[in-house]
């Protein structure tokens, strides 16, 4: 098995091409909410998934790889991250997530930023992390901007979806955002919406550039993308009464795809959220108040959610540790299934919510998040259940291409782990 196990690692050691690929005997997760099929095979070529499950035919000359007695898995996308934007915290010269003295708001597209060889990078690949929803923050307005779907590839193309989403911030953060209450945050919501239907109406006319001018032409533009249904709002709420007032936005703006974000205490009105058929990528155990606006959390907020029909992916918003944690967060709801009077997931619930949940919530289900026939290939091999903070992964492709399984941390690691004569900079040698 050691020997196997080193030979797949020296494979995977750079990224290669994409090739036709047949992984064979491991348990198979899809990542879509199905339960794990033992003894399944996945087949990659041209950088999709051809075919996953029990019963699959290897094609003619593809490469074979064994994965009895291991996992193969979707890659987990994270969502709601500043993965590639932020390379130190309290570093504001490294951080392109916010942009707290520009005059555009909606408008910033922070998939310029993308930067594909940040060390974050790399680490969160080798823990099966292989997409991730790169969100802007709100600095100076209730519009953060527009976000981006990237890759973690070692690779200089990141960028899967630039302009994928606007976030909005709404409810208390909202609300101190744009003068110091909520009905002044919607107020400059609905007042920026009929603003850029006066820019689509007369261009020529409009007064976007201006030193006083609440919303540029840039922001108009891409306000009208949202309008228009082109892309989803992802607005941030967690109070029960700030998620029913941004369900009722359709109502003024039909074409509107909204994706609720935080929410809290969004067991409340679950049955509302279901009914609007809009999916929520929410906190996974958020259940201490921090803020007044969510006095109700519970740790049964997303299984009751689920419950409820709404379907819930998971957010890494707050998640010390990194992006991988994730990983914990359903792991952690499948254990609190099992305690009397708590609502959590099941296991193919739970790993969905960290693959399709998040693709699907922004509306990229048919690409990224599964092992679905036809989606980008990527694939990780674990070495036990992915969802077991003890289980690594031991292979990854990502577009189908073998991706290197070492990292910065790795590297330090292997240096200073068992260091010879001379090895070490002068800085560690003792007098």
């Amino acid at each position: 098995m050691k020997r196997a196990l080193l030979l797949l690692a020296t494979m995977l050691a750079t990224p290669a091409a994409a090739q036709t690929v047949a992984i064979t005997g491991g348990t198979v997760a899809i990542g879509d909410g199905s339960a794990p099929i033992e003894g399944g095979t996945v087949v990659i070529a041209n950088g999709r998934i051809v075919a996953a499950g029990r019963g699959v035919a290897v094609p003619a000359g593809a490469q074979v790889i064994d994965a009895a007695g291991k996992w193969v898995s979707a890659g987990v996308v994270s969502a709601l991250t500043d993965l590639s934007l932020v390379d130190a915290d309290g570093v504001q010269e490294s951080n392109d997530a916010g942009a707290r003295n520009s005059p555009f708001k909606a408008a910033i597209d922070v998939s310029l930023a993308v930067n594909p060889a940040a060390v974050k990078i790399a680490n969160e690949r080798l823990f099966g992390v292989t997409r991730a929803i790169v969100t802007p923050s709100a600095e100076s307005s209730i519009f953060a901007g527009q976000g981006a779907i990237i890759d973690l590839g070692a690779d200089p193309d990141a960028v899967t979806r630039p302009r994928a989403f606007q976030f909005v911030e709404l409810g208390e953060g909202g609300g101190k955002l744009a003068g110091g209450s909520r009905p002044a945050a919607y107020a400059l919501l609905r007042d920026a919406f009929a603003q850029a239907q006066d820019f689509r109406r007369n261009p020529a006319a409009f007064d976007g550039r201006s030193r006083d001018a609440l919303v540029t032409r840039a922001d108009a533009e891409a306000l009208l993308r949202v309008l228009d249904g082109q892309v989803p709002l992802l607005a941030h709420v967690e109070r029960a009464a700030d998620i029913r007032n941004v369900l009722a936005l359709p109502r003024e703006y039909p074409k509107l795809r909204l994706v609720l974000v935080g929410v809290t205490e969004g067991w409340l009105v679950a049955r509302e959220i279901a009914a609007a058929k809009v999916p929520v990528i929410a906190a996974a155990l958020a259940d201490l108040p921090a803020q007044f606006e969510n006095l109700a959390a519970t740790e049964s907020n997303v299984g009751r959610l689920r419950a409820a029909g709404v379907p819930v992916a998971l957010a890494s918003t707050g998640a010390s540790g990194g992006d991988h944690v994730l990983r914990q967060f359903a792991g952690n709801l499948v254990a609190i299934a099992r305690i009397p009077g708590a609502t959590g997931l099941d296991w193919g619930q739970a790993f969905a919510s960290i693959t399709s949940g998040p693709a699907e919530a922004i509306g990229m289900g048919g690409e990224i998040g599964s092992l679905r026939a036809g989606r980008r290939a990527d694939v990780v091999i674990w070495d036990g259940d992915p969802l077991e903070l003890s289980s690594v992964p031991v292979a990854t492709w990502i577009d189908g291409v073998s991706q290197p399984m070492r990292s910065r941390q790795t590297e330090l690691r292997d240096r200073y782990l068992a260091p010879t004569e001379g090895a070490l900079p002068k800085a560690y040698e003792r007098r």
